[in-house]
């Protein structure tokens, strides 16, 4: 069994917080990936992308998001998505968690439940 939870690990992050803490509570052994230390590179991108759709990939309700002109936002399609994320991988919703080739996105206790069948 191999999990790799992906994102970049921002301070105030408190999903990747909740997420690790949860983690270590049911005792799952994973990797983490930073975006930033790790690298994130297109071919990486274009796996998650094609696993998991651009358009929910796009954190739309963060900072880097919010700061695209409205033009940018307007014109969001698969190849500008995939463009910005590589550009501000903070842009990529977190976790993105890839556990024995399955790929989910964010974290809820109630998911990770039944992603990792624990009681």
């Amino acid at each position: 069994m191999t999990t790799v939870v992906y994102g970049t690990p921002l301070k105030n992050c408190d999903t990747i917080k909740k997420m690790k803490k949860w983690l270590e509570a049911e005792n799952i052994e994973y990797t983490f990936h930073d975006y930033r230390a790790d690298g994130l590179d297109r071919g990486m991108l274009e796996q998650f992308e094609a696993e998991l759709g651009w358009e929910a990939m796009v954190n739309k309700r963060g900072t880097t998001y919010r700061q695209l002109s409205d033009e940018q936002k307007a014109g969001l399609d698969q190849q500008s998505a995939i463009e910005l994320m590589l550009e501000h991988p903070a842009m990529i919703k977190r976790p993105l968690l890839v556990h024995n080739n399955s790929y989910h996105l964010g974290f809820k206790p109630a998911l990770y439940q039944e992603i990792f069948q624990t009681n």
